[in-house]
This record gives structure tokens, sequence and C-alpha cells, in this order.
């Protein structure tokens, strides 16, 4: 096979599919300098920068929805009928 890099960009999209390690992945989820938005250690596209503040307004935000998602579950009625009208 010919030698592909194993980095780079595909119309804009970063991608990384090197062997990741523990210091590379500290160093890529923890860039206090950059902004919300960091390249993956490892794989396609972007996840979120730990160093930014903004990023775990998001985290909670989606903590909040699942949870909220999860105990609604829990409180819908399971086995009531259901009235079909059809004209």
């Amino acid at each position: 096979m010919a030698d592909r890099s194993q980095t780079g960009e595909i119309f804009g999209v970063p991608y990384n599919f090197e062997r990741p390690s523990i210091g590379r992945m500290f160093s890529s989820y923890w860039q206090p300098g950059d902004g919300m938005l960091v390249e993956k250690p490892f794989g396609i596209g972007y996840t979120l920068n730990l160093a930014n503040w903004r990023s775990w307004v998001i985290l909670a935000v989606a903590g909040v929805l699942l949870y909220t998602e999860r105990s609604d579950e829990d409180a819908m009625p399971e086995d009531d009928p259901v009235e079909v009208i059809v004209d």
C-alpha cells in the first residue's frame, strides 16, 4: 500500500488516525489558549476543549436534558388505552 498520511484535513474537517497516547489525549482536551472546539486526538472532527468554561456549560445542559428525559420515562403511563377516530 502507498504511504498515506495519518493526519490531515478533508474538506476543512481534520482527521487523525495515529495511535493515541495519554499525553496526546490530555493535551488535546485541555488547551487553555484555544476556543471551545479543538481537533480530536483520534478520529474525525472536533471535540470540546475542557479548559474553556463554555464547554462545561454545554456538558451541564446535556446532563440536565438527559436527566429530565430519563425521569419523564418513569412518570409516563405505559398501558393506557388510546382512542383513534377515523372519518
